[in-house]
């Protein structure tokens, strides 16, 4: 069974940036798949970005160029770099896997981005 810890949710103002990570109690080598999803206050959860591990990556278009997803595999950890960050970005953020055909997820953190 996997487990995964966000971190690194906060208040920031709007054009600032936040790094959030992930970490695996597994190797995430060994699921070969990472991703981030939000979900805004009234909304449903939505894919922010995902990667497939040593290989491409997707963004949602409403973050393609300000969102950077990235895995360290040593340190079993995720990583999205918020940059640009913009009031509608703000919801709680969630990691996800796919292991063994099972998804898992994290317990999310929140970010709220101010005008």
């Amino acid at each position: 069974q996997v487990q995964l810890l966000e971190s690194g949710g906060g208040l920031v103002q709007a054009g600032g940036s936040l790094r959030l990570s992930c970490a695996a109690s597994e190797s995430i080598f060994s699921t070969r798949f990472m991703a981030w999803y939000r979900q805004a206050p009234g909304k449903q959860r939505e894919l922010v970005a995902s990667i497939i591990i040593g290989g491409s990556t997707n963004y949602a278009d409403s973050v393609k160029g300000r969102f950077t997803i990235s895995t360290d595999n040593a340190k079993n950890t995720a990583y999205l770099q918020m940059n640009s960050l913009k009031p509608e970005d703000t919801g709680v953020y969630y990691c996800n896997t796919i292991y063994v055909g099972k998804a898992y997820w994290g317990q999310g953190t929140q970010v709220t981005v101010s005008s």
